[in-house]
């Protein structure tokens, strides 16, 4: 039991003259004894206590040989700290200040990679994710040759699935909600924008159940028009999608469209 308290007891001993000798770099006035402190407590991966230190570094090296270093120390702490806004501004930041930096390659991918990792769940708003596409298309326009460039084709590459995601979650909230109108055009609108969709039957079939719903629902004066929609969607799905899960109550809808069709001419005879 002794042993323990005594073991205790040291360890707050040797924190609390950590913490005293840290307060003291912070309110000293010898920038060399900061500069060195910051580098040392980067290197152990203490980045808490290296970025207060290089915050107060970088205005006052400004315009010297380590300036760069210091930034570059700074961007890095604020990532490893998983400060991500703060992370993605200073690795543009610095790729802006010094152009002709040997690390400017690595800090405008950094830049991306920063607002990938920003970027949220498809349910959630992608201005982030657009973001983070934007800047990754801008470093493989500026370094074409970079070895990152597979990887931030990769980075995009995901990105891009989350909007589809989040494009297809979207659309297909409008036919839940029963706004078939709006369903259709955003169905639509997502096959537009992503031909390639694994999603591309069940989307066509939905739009012909839009049209059918639609169809069921409407007015009188305008049954006729979209009955007429909701035959042609069939067409349409059918000569795409003839072996699909969906054919059987697609061919069901046709029916019913057809015989309704029918009734409606012999009403207005």
């Amino acid at each position: 039991m002794f042993k323990k308290s005594s073991l205790y007891l040291l360890f707050i001993l040797m924190l609390s003259l950590s913490c005293s000798k840290y307060q003291k770099i912070l309110k000293s006035s010898d920038v060399d004894l900061k500069y060195e402190a910051a580098q040392k407590y980067y290197d152990e991966g203490k980045y808490d206590r290296a970025i207060p230190l290089l915050e107060e570094l970088i205005p006052l090296l400004r315009g010297t040989d380590r300036a760069e270093k210091v930034y570059f120390l700074y961007a890095y702490s604020n990532y490893q700290s998983n400060l991500l806004y703060a992370a993605a501004y200073h690795f543009k930041k610095f790729a802006t200040t010094y152009p002709t930096s040997k690390h400017v390659e690595e800090m405008l991918f950094m830049h991306g990679y920063s607002q990938y990792l920003l970027s949220p769940i498809p349910e959630l708003d992608q201005t982030e994710t657009y973001n983070a596409i934007n800047s990754l298309q801008v470093f493989i326009n500026t370094f074409p040759e970079h070895n990152l460039v597979d990887s931030s084709n990769v980075l995009m590459d995901k990105l891009r699935v989350k909007l589809e995601t989040k494009s297809y979650q979207n659309a297909k909230q409008y036919f839940k909600i029963q706004d078939y109108k709006a369903s259709i055009v955003a169905l639509g609108n997502h096959i537009k924008d992503y031909p390639d969709t694994k999603h591309i039957e069940e989307l066509n079939f939905l739009i012909l159940k839009s049209h059918y719903l639609l169809a069921v629902n409407s007015i009188k004066e305008k049954k006729l028009e979209r009955i007429g929609n909701t035959i042609e969607a069939y067409y349409n799905f059918a000569d795409s999608f003839g072996e699909s899960k969906y054919l059987k109550e697609a061919q069901n809808i046709y029916s019913k469209m057809e015989e309704e069709q029918n009734k409606i001419k012999l009403e207005n005879l």
